[in-house]
């Protein structure tokens, strides 16, 4: 076996879950994370970055062979039901002066999309980036807790976060 610190970094997964635990059910990223601890293998990375999300973005400057987002989304799907999505992210081009004092004065309350620009934009998005991401039921309102629905969606989501890093870990030839 290969020692991890001489592997390329960019065979490497970094999971990054992202939520508030004080929005209701804004808080599944978070919650997927706290079941992912320590059950990752080898060759992928977690980190928690709550609303500060602009953490994903400088994680990924240690190089990295695929993304997966772990969050709650937005699809109009009944609460509770996990998704995996496969973002578009665009090309960027150069911004003028007052859309990058917008992107830089908003990046503590980042969602996924503004952060993949931001991570494109510095050369940093690896090729595979995937969003694992669960409908919720309501995030708008100061509310500890995730519904029911979403709570029970929580084992369901790491399981399928576990299984899509065993795969990009194939797929990136992490050795074994």
């Amino acid at each position: 076996m290969v020692a991890p610190a001489l592997v390329d970094p960019s065979r490497r997964v970094l999971v990054a879950c992202v939520g508030n635990l004080l929005r209701g059910d804004d808080g599944f990223g978070l919650a997927v994370a706290g079941c992912l601890q320590g059950r990752l293998p080898t060759g992928a990375d977690l980190i928690e970055t709550g609303t500060a999300g602009l953490g994903i973005v400088h994680q990924l400057m240690e190089g990295y062979g695929a993304l997966i987002v772990v969050d709650a989304v937005e699809r109009r799907a009944a609460p509770g039901t996990v998704m995996v999505l496969v973002p578009e992210v665009p090309e960027v081009t150069e911004p003028t002066l007052e859309e990058w004092q917008a992107q830089i004065a908003d990046l503590h309350l980042a969602e996924p999309s503004r952060l993949l620009r931001l991570a494109r934009a510095g050369g940093v998005l690896p090729e595979r980036v995937l969003i694992v991401g669960c409908q919720p039921e309501t995030c708008e309102e100061f509310e500890e807790g995730l519904s029911p629905s979403v709570a029970a969606a929580v084992p369901v989501a790491t399981g399928r976060v576990q299984k899509l890093v065993e795969e990009l870990l194939l797929e990136l030839n992490w050795p074994s």
